[in-house]
Parts: structure tokens; sequence; C-alpha cells
């Protein structure tokens, strides 16, 4: 894998008219056991940042564990605290024919189905060069999709506030039922450096275009 333990990210937000609309931190927390199978625990922070806070407080957390080997989800976790209100949800997904782990009750998917979070590492984790594209099921806490994720650009200078990077860029589009979810599309530029380090999400949605750049250098 192009990550290890211990990697911080950390990205700024833009939506609209908002040029710092929230603070996103990924990290790579630890590799751990998680009801025997060997995990890597990944977590996203999501803030919300004035003036756009004053209007949307948001202060969410995902964790995922996935697979070190493959980058299966194994479990998933959301706490959400937004405008108020807050909500945990523990997700434990077992594959169908696979024998349930521990006292947690599952969330039966497909063979290979990552959750978002562990769905943006798999990215990082595949070899362009090699693979132009990858189709996994995505579940994510409510609805299960395919992800298709190609190969658009395999070298471009991307520009960013820290500077310009030689960097790879893959195109996402989900499908639900066979037909492309309407206006929904993601393209990620992935650093050619040994880390595949996402330097910039671009992401067209129902509610908005957003654009979220790395801030500093991986720690």
């Amino acid at each position: 894998m192009p990550f290890r333990a211990g990697e911080i990210l950390n990205y700024r937000l833009e939506w609209a008219p908002f040029s710092n609309a929230a603070s996103v931190q990924t990290a790579v927390v630890e590799r751990r056991d998680l009801f025997g199978w060997q995990t890597w625990h990944f977590r996203a922070s999501v803030h919300s940042q004035p003036p756009l806070r004053n209007l949307f407080e948001v202060d969410d957390q995902f964790d995922s564990y996935s697979d070190v080997v493959n980058l299966d989800s194994r479990q998933y976790e959301m706490y959400l605290d937004e405008m108020g209100k807050k909500q945990d949800e523990v997700l434990h997904l077992i594959a169908i024919g696979q024998p349930r782990r521990g006292n947690v009750a599952p969330v039966i998917v497909q063979p290979g189905t990552r959750d978002p979070l562990g769905a943006f590492y798999a990215l990082r984790a595949a070899d362009w060069k090699r693979t132009p594209e990858l189709r996994v099921p995505l579940y994510d806490g409510s609805d299960l999709y395919e992800m298709r994720a190609h190969l658009e650009v395999p070298q471009e200078t991307v520009a960013i506030t820290m500077g310009n990077y030689q960097a790879t860029q893959i195109a996402i589009h989900l499908f639900m039922h066979g037909k492309e979810v309407p206006q929904t599309n993601f393209s990620v530029w992935l650093a050619r450096d040994v880390a595949r380090t996402p330097v910039l999400v671009v992401a067209q949605m129902p509610y908005g275009n957003f654009r979220g750049e790395l801030t500093a250098p991986p720690k």
C-alpha cells in the first residue's frame, strides 16, 4: 500500500461562494485486528468554517476499518454532528456467504464492497499503469452503488495553492441498478509520488460543486 499508519492529510473545501467552506482531515490511524480481520483504520473529519459555519454548523467524523490486503470494508462508522443534531451509527459489513463475527448485528453486502472512505484509499492503492478501470460495490450506510473509476489523464500538471504537482487524474462515476446516478461525479488527482498523495478532489453534486485541495505537506 502506498500509505502508512500515522499519515495525516489536511484539505480546504470550497463550495459555491465560500472559498473556505470546511476543513477536511484524513488519517491512517493504525493497523489493527477487528474480529479476527487484519484491518487498516482510516478516519476522516469534516468541520465547517466561518462564515459558512454561522449558517451550517457541521462537525462530522467517519471511520473505516478496511481489510489490509484488498481494502474490503469490514466496519464503517459515522458520527454526525450537524446543526445541533447528533447521530452515531456503526455498521458491521459481512459479505454474502461469510460467517458472522462478534456480537454486532451485521449488514450483508456483496463481496468486495467498500465504504466511501475505504474506497478513497482504494484509489491510491490501485496500479493505474496496469489497471485503467476499477469497479467495486460501494455502500454508504444507506444505499448500495457501483463505483466505476477510470484513468482519465495519466499525467498532467495540477495547480493548487501549495504549488504545481505532476498528477494522475482519476474520474469516478456512481451507478445504481445499472444506471448512472445523475449530477454526481468526482475527479481525483493523485500526485505522482511514492504515496500517490491526493492533492485535489473536485465533485459535481446536485447541491453544488465542491473543490478540495491539499493545504499542507503530508505528516
